[in-house]
């Protein structure tokens, strides 16, 4: 069986203190969805929040508040262009080879996957490792790292990838709304806030 996911790239939370979060490995990655509990939310707000801190006033924003929530929050609040590290990881759960997301690579970007079903054919995500989808008549070929020559691949149809995209898009809209509540209870002043820019970091509709 194939298993595709919405994942956030997410590191060690040692000594973070502005909310509860779960304990993650050094380097991991959190699969979204609405049935996540409220720490590993918490989580996933701390990465996305911290991926997108700016210097104070370096690019001629508002100051940052001296209270460390507003502080911590402020590029999250205040970008245009918000960025969540991660991507889709796919796994074939017979053979045990998994897909990740390489370096460099965002949330944001899953739209390329579309260019797999519907576009050219060919798309690649991020680097170390270098994945690529590559669509062979009504077969995609999924590989785990281009830089290698005898890198794993995952093979499936055409049609399982796009529905296997429209789910991931549903786990990610569901994710939302767990976030909106995990907001109204943890961080009430910028609640509405948060989740505004949660959604457009995933590039969800508005």
């Amino acid at each position: 069986m194939i298993v595709l996911q919405p994942v956030l790239e997410v590191y060690a939370c040692d000594g973070f203190a502005l909310w509860p979060v779960a304990e993650s490995a050094p380097h991991d990655f959190l699969a979204l969805g609405g049935a996540l509990g409220p720490a590993e939310v918490g989580t996933a707000v701390m990465r996305i929040a911290d991926c997108n801190t700016v210097e104070p006033e370096s690019d001629g924003g508002p100051p940052r508040p001296a209270d460390p929530l507003g502080g911590f929050l402020h590029g999250l609040l205040t970008m245009d262009d918000l960025f969540a590290p991660g991507g889709l990881r796919i796994t074939d759960t017979a053979t045990g080879i998994t897909l990740l997301p390489g370096c460099c690579s965002g949330l944001g970007e899953r739209r390329d996957w579309r260019e797999i079903v519907d576009g050219d054919g060919w798309a690649s995500f991020g680097h170390d490792p270098s994945p690529s989808a590559e669509r062979r008549g009504d077969v995609v070929r999924l590989t785990v790292d281009d830089e290698q020559d005898d890198s794993p691949v995952i093979e499936l149809s055409v049609t399982e990838l796009r529905r296997l995209l429209a789910d991931a898009e549903r786990d990610l809209t569901d994710f939302l709304p767990s976030a909106a509540a995990w907001a109204a209870r943890h961080v009430p002043d910028h609640a509405t806030a948060v989740t505004s820019a949660l959604g457009r970091a995933l590039d969800l509709p508005a």
